[in-house]
């Protein structure tokens, strides 16, 4: 499958080019534009012990996907996800699976598999609305990020401490603890809730964006607006 990322980092695209009898899976919603000779097939995500309307509602997500796949040409077909921010490349394999933020997921090739039954989605260990998916099998997986991407390479026995709206992805060959950052002071004050320390070996994916914090941001210029207005 050949594909391209373009616009990066601020405002990434992703451009697939499909040849016959190829497919890419993505988010329901994520598609920009395709051409006419692709054919496309929406499907729930694979069902967990929630099942899958109760993933949506807790992931705040869709819980269907789509299926491209091109017919007797080949076809391209694009795709953005709503945060303002990089793409980036994946490579999953049979020992190499990686840990997503949901809301991070793009699209995949064909043989990756979205794994949601796993504790860390059904339990929402993560916490603060944040659920994260496992992805394995072999394949690509496309994650964006809100803002740019900073990748640490971590050694055996290396740790990285993240805050959780800071966290995208990590291999699945990492160890990871979530905990509360600080004492209830500093989370009330502070303004971090839980961070997840992760250790490796594995890489860890960061987006150098909050889209919490830049909600309440707009929030003090928009809020007494809407307040001034509702009198």
């Amino acid at each position: 499958m050949e594909y391209e990322i373009k616009y990066k980092p601020s405002y990434s695209m992703l451009v697939v080019k499909l040849e016959p009898n190829e497919s890419v899976t993505a988010e329901a919603g994520a598609m920009t534009y395709m051409e006419p000779n692709i054919k496309v097939n929406t499907r729930k995500r694979e069902k967990s012990l929630l099942g899958t309307l109760g993933l949506a509602l807790l992931g705040r997500q869709s819980f269907f996907v789509n299926d491209y796949q091109a017919q007797s040409t080949p076809g391209e077909v694009a795709f953005v996800s709503a945060p303002v921010g990089d793409i980036e490349i994946l490579e999953v394999k049979p020992n190499q699976g990686y840990i997503i933020q949901s809301a991070s997921y793009i699209a995949s090739t064909q043989n990756v598999d979205l794994d949601m039954k796993w504790q860390g989605f059904t339990k929402g260990l993560f916490g603060q609305g944040l659920f994260m998916i496992k992805a394995k099998g072999e394949g690509k997986l496309f994650i964006n990020a809100f803002g740019a991407i900073d990748k640490h390479t971590l050694d055996a026995g290396k740790s990285l401490i993240v805050d959780n709206f800071h966290l995208v992805a990590f291999s699945d060959t990492c160890d990871y603890k979530v905990r509360k950052f600080g004492g209830l002071k500093s989370t009330l004050l502070g303004g971090e809730g839980l961070v997840t320390e992760i250790r490796g070996p594995g890489d860890v994916y960061i987006q150098t964006k909050n889209l919490r914090e830049f909600v309440e941001w707009l929030w003090t210029l928009l809020g007494p607006r809407v307040k001034s207005r509702a009198r």
